[in-house]
């Protein structure tokens, strides 16, 4: 089988796993707070996401956000990638572009910076419903520890360490951006 074929039958089995997973995301019923469409009918590798944050998240509660879930045509052997549409959620997890640093979208394999396990990082058995529930979760436990946002991760360690409301605050506004109050 030459490489183009190959690359052609892979980019036809990663188009009918994300048609089928993108069938299955719809019909669930017990993911509340995520909803997920196509950006472009014509294309299953973009995805627009809307992420509705519990009221009781600490930091981001009722906030609205939107992404994009862009899949690479090799999936599900590499992650895809997410990034956020504007407003971009003031977060230390999510890069002033918008787009998401957690370990689960990381390229599988050793981490050359010695921060992840193995174990942490992406690979082919998650779906995309695994990766929105893990954005979900780090929503309400932003890591401060590897941060895309060095602002947004001081600020936070400073609430943590000292009580300042500086983070509290910045999320407040991002949230009320998102629900297009500001």
């Amino acid at each position: 089988m030459s490489s183009a074929t190959a690359s052609s039958s892979q980019t036809t089995g990663a188009a009918r796993l994300l048609q089928r997973q993108l069938k299955e995301m719809r019909a669930a019923k017990d993911l509340p707070g995520i909803s997920v469409g196509l950006i472009n009918d014509e294309n299953v590798f973009e995805w627009e996401v809307i992420l509705m944050i519990n009221d009781d998240c600490k930091y981001y509660g009722g906030a609205y956000f939107r992404a994009h879930l862009l899949f690479p045509p090799t999936y599900p052997m590499l992650p895809p990638k997410m990034v956020f549409q504007e407003p971009v959620p003031f977060h230390p997890n999510v890069y002033p572009s918008g787009e998401l640093c957690i370990s689960i979208l990381h390229r599988p394999g050793r981490d050359e910076h010695g921060y992840e396990h193995e174990s942490e990082r992406w690979s082919p058995v998650q779906t995309p419903e695994t990766i929105l529930l893990s954005v979900i979760s780090l929503f309400g436990d932003p890591n401060d520890e590897s941060p895309a946002n060095l602002d947004a991760a001081k600020l936070l360690r400073a609430e943590r360490e000292t009580g300042d409301r500086e983070f509290r605050r910045r999320c407040r506004r991002c949230v009320r951006e998102s629900l297009g109050e500001d």
